[in-house]
């Protein structure tokens, strides 16, 4: 191709011009050298290697970890009008020979592969003879185990640089420190790169740590201070829904985003949201990829993430439009011990890794030596109560077998709904003629539905509720008499994950064989989750710059905007001075400790301990109303 990078940029993505460090990284490329780039969450990684690849004839292979984010790069590069292709897990062999077959001879420009799939034969062949341009290896801090995400099937890209060895790779990542840098280049053993770095410094990021015993109000005074889209990190599904629902009450426009959500209402919240038809997503952190919503206002995590990268990446997801933003971080009294709970006290021994992998094999009735690429649909919480599992814990093993390649494991809700009538339609017609409240739901499937007497029947609820003017949950319960008059074989199942079995099932020894990675894995969580208590729990430091001390970037000057840089000290404070300040509130009115904090500009723990002082020495009361006024 003799487009340039420039001219690419303008046809496919529309952009004008490139971002900063955009233009060289690419350049780099084209001359053949291997090339680090590290750039922080919005930055634009993902077209330093497509750009390129689309200069160069032949096709770009694709190292990515996450089948959510392969599928969202390859869903917008087909929308583009470029050819793509992701190799996921689930893809039977056959199927799989098609497709390397059009990667080979189709003139497609990008496959995305997870590193898992480097170990197929078949794969390693086609990808020998494939007229690779360029080797992109995103997410490359997952190949680190001092990185954020380690995953011991990185280490398996080796595999491609030796089928390659002439073809430059790049290695692309948002989030390394120093250490990580220096481990990535010699796992992936680049030579002689072209490292490039973007400052992690954000000009118009002000990050500000919140003491607060009432997170829900401070959320309402947030928002009502700072206009604009925002988003809102909680931890768990339950509060997502909470807070989203508190927000609706208080007439603010808000949804939420989980795990849990199926595909078609995520996609129309997310673009409900992007459009600004709702103002505020309150999301864990499954609402991360594919996010270019440019003028995100607000960022608020409810609850303390539990590493400096994660807090750093959803943080930087407000402003990218460069205008003034914030991020907060709210936190109370409990929040330190919970993290430490629900990070490491949950992280899971040898021991009980064996247990969970053996339960596992066993809930899905896999035979010792069987197993491989068996896909199984189940419900998490369903399978801890049947053996009695912690469920962080459990949890925590999933993902550990994940990221060593012994399981995928992905969350993934789905509904499976299935009817096979087991009776003559004669027969049938006579329960319906006897008891006809079932008769107009029974008679829209059967008019819906052939083949329904002959075999087990995929069936749409919604679309049979839409026709008949009735909910699911009364199909539902229609179906499930049916099937207790042994009239029908009525399946009804719902499950929020997919496991894939990557290896033949051996038990012990297939876990003896990761043992030593468990170890650095715990290891490397415990440094992480303490460098995070210690950002938020440091009163006395810049918040920008602890976190580019973090990344291994020096500041010499303070950012002016973050929370202790705006704060004043509680040693350079005057309490006398906020005593009188409050007294002069009271005068006017009588005031709840809520009302006087937020007119008050002072750290909430210093206005609480004044309040106490002067009701201590009986200055000031509380009346029933639970408010204070002046003695």
């Amino acid at each position: 191709m003799t487009s340039t990078p420039l001219n690419i940029l303008q046809q496919y993505w529309k952009y004008p011009n490139f971002r900063p460090l955009q233009e060289e990284i690419i350049t780099a490329v084209l001359d053949t050298n291997d090339t680090f780039a590290l750039l922080p969450t919005g930055g634009g990684k993902s077209i330093c290697f497509q750009v390129p690849a689309m200069c160069k004839e032949g096709i770009c292979v694709v190292i990515s970890p996450l089948i959510a984010l392969m599928q969202d790069q390859v869903r917008s590069l087909q929308q583009k009008g470029i050819k793509a292709i992701a190799l996921t897990s689930g893809i039977k062999y056959q199927e799989l020979e098609v497709l390397l077959d059009n990667c080979m001879y189709g003139n497609y420009k990008f496959l995305y592969i997870s590193p898992e799939r480097l170990q197929q034969e078949l794969i390693k062949e086609r990808l020998k003879r494939m007229p690779i341009n360029l080797i992109a290896v995103d997410e490359a801090h997952c190949i680190s185990q001092w990185g954020n995400d380690f995953r011991p099937s990185y280490k398996k890209i080796h595999i491609l640089r030796e089928l390659k060895p002439a073809v430059p790779v790049i290695a692309l990542t948002a989030s390394a420190t120093p250490v990580v840098i220096e481990d990535i280049i010699q796992e992936l053993d680049l030579f002689q790169p072209k490292v490039f770095r973007k400052s992690f410094y954000r000009k118009n990021l002000a990050y500000i740590v919140q003491h607060t015993l009432d997170k829900k109000h401070q959320l309402l005074t947030i928002l009502s201070k700072h206009a604009g889209s925002a988003i809102i990190y909680v931890r768990n599904r339950r509060l997502s829904v909470e807070i989203s629902d508190f927000l609706q009450a208080n007439h603010l426009t808000a949804t939420y985003y989980h795990g849990g959500v199926d595909a078609i209402e995520k996609n129309k919240r997310f673009q409900q949201w992007m459009h600004d038809e709702i103002r505020i997503m309150v999301a864990t952190n499954a609402f991360g990829m594919g996010i270019d919503k440019p003028d995100v206002r607000t960022v608020i995590h409810i609850n303390i993430p539990e590493s400096i990268e994660s807090y750093f990446q959803e943080a930087g997801r407000a402003g990218r439009d460069e205008q003034p933003s914030y991020a907060y971080l709210l936190k109370n009294h409990n929040d330190i011990k919970n993290v430490t709970a629900q990070f490491i006290d949950v992280l899971p021994d040898i021991h009980f890794v064996k247990l969970v992998y053996r339960k596992l094999c066993n809930y899905f009735r896999i035979s010792y030596g069987e197993g491989e690429q068996s896909i199984q649909y189940f419900n998490f919480n369903t399978f801890c109560k049947t053996y009695t599992l912690s469920g962080l814990m459990t949890y925590n093993t999933l993902i550990f077998l994940d990221r060593c390649g012994v399981i995928d494991f992905t969350k993934r809700y789905t509904k499976k709904t299935s009817l096979h009538v087991i009776v003559s339609g004669n027969q049938l017609l006579e329960f319906l003629n006897r008891n006809t409240p079932y008769e107009l739901i029974t008679k829209a499937i059967l008019r819906t539905y052939s083949g329904i007497f002959e075999a087990p029947t995929p069936i749409n609820l919604a679309l049979i509720a839409t026709k008949v003017g009735v909910t699911e949950m009364q199909i539902i319960d229609v179906l499930q008499q049916l099937q207790n008059a042994e009239l029908v074989l009525f399946e009804h199942a719902v499950s929020d994950a997919e496991i894939t079995f990557l290896v033949p099932r051996e038990d012990a020894h297939t876990i003896h064989r990761i043992a030593g990675d468990l170890k650095q894995q715990v290891a490397a969580k415990i440094k992480k989750v303490k460098a995070m208590i210690h950002f938020v729990s440091t009163t006395t430091s810049c918040r920008s710059n602890m976190l580019l001390s973090y990344f291994g970037e020096d500041n010499p000057t303070d950012c002016g905007q973050c929370d202790v840089c705006t704060h004043p000290t509680e040693a350079n404070l005057n309490l006398h001075q906020i005593q009188k300040e409050i007294i002069a509130l009271l005068t006017q009115e009588e005031l709840s400790s809520r009302a006087l904090i937020s007119r008050l500009p002072y750290p909430e723990k210093i206005a609480i301990e004044v309040l106490r002082q002067l009701n201590e020495h009986r200055i000031i009361k509380i009346n029933t109303n639970n408010e204070y006024q002046l003695i």
